[in-house]
């Protein structure tokens, strides 16, 4: 099985190239394919015939997305689609990944995959709009994630989250954390190993396509999150608990955005660990 992970130097792309088979896995990185060249995506996917593409490619920006959606537009949808038709021409199962902000946070229970999308901002409605061209390959699934991290964090954030929280506690700041946005924390390792069981059977056409929700268990916080951080970092800070309205984002945010995977359970994929299980290992692994 030939797989392609397009945003190989991303947060999810850099723990699904560790995972799968080296020999059998291709790698693109921004600096080996621009997603935003139509025609040099098809074409390089045309030579490569893999089996399987993941696409982890994300302008995730959210705040830029309100001055800016087109930009978000270019990478979150429009690349999306040429991707899309590139797997088509290759018979290639394409796997998209996509993001909880599709929903706009008015839920008091999680969203399920069936759950009708709402976004709220520009960067969330890119998204929506990719989920509705990566459509254009026959074969497909639709993978939403949300509270990402991992060694690295995501480019020009200066680290994950917990990496932020860390070092700034470290470097004596006080930390001020939105208290009023709920979601699910989740590593970005536990994702690739699910995908990495799923996607020689999504190749075979042995498992369903279609949307899944692929994050840790449970719910917090951010504020919850980053004490949870501290805590088990064993680091001293003083945490304040904010509201959104006092951050003053340029982009709205779902206050509630708790994903269900309910279809993992159907095809004997066992559920992702709790998200404070999933940290305590992401802070106890060497890398």
């Amino acid at each position: 099985m030939r797989v392609v992970v397009l945003g190989a130097a991303g947060q999810l792309g850099r723990e699904l190239v560790r995972v799968l088979p080296s020999a059998e896995t291709i790698p693109l990185a921004r600096a080996d394919l621009d997603v935003g060249d139509t025609r040099a995506v098809a074409a390089r996917l045309d030579a490569l015939r893999p089996d399987v593409v993941v696409n982890a490619v994300a302008d995730n920006r959210v705040d830029v997305a309100e001055q800016d959606p087109a930009a978000a537009t270019a990478i979150n949808a429009t690349a999306v689609g040429a991707i899309a038709r590139a797997c088509a021409a290759a018979n290639a199962f394409l796997v998209h990944v996509s993001t909880d902000y599709v929903f706009d946070g008015r839920a008091h229970r999680p969203y399920a995959e069936a759950d009708a999308p709402a976004p709220l901002g520009a960067y969330a409605r890119s998204k929506l709009e990719g989920e509705r061209l990566a459509r254009l390959a026959p074969r497909h699934a639709i993978v939403r994630v949300a509270g990402l991290y991992a060694r690295g964090g995501s480019r020009g954030k200066g680290g994950s989250f917990v990496d932020r929280v860390l070092a700034r506690a470290r470097a004596g700041e006080v930390l001020r954390v939105v208290d009023d946005q709920v979601t699910a924390p989740t590593w970005a390792r536990d994702v690739a190993g699910t995908l990495a069981a799923l996607l020689p059977r999504w190749a075979a056409g042995t498992a369903p396509g279609g949307i899944f929700h692929l994050t840790n268990a449970g719910a917090c916080s951010w504020y919850a999150f980053a004490r949870a951080v501290l805590q088990e970092a064993g680091v001293a800070a003083t945490v304040e608990p904010i509201t959104s309205a006092a951050l003053a984002a340029p982009a709205p945010r779902p206050a509630y955005s708790v994903l269900a995977d309910t279809r993992l359970a159907a095809l004997g994929i066992p559920p992702l660990r709790s998200w404070d299980a999933a940290l305590r290992a992401y802070l106890a692994a060497p890398d």
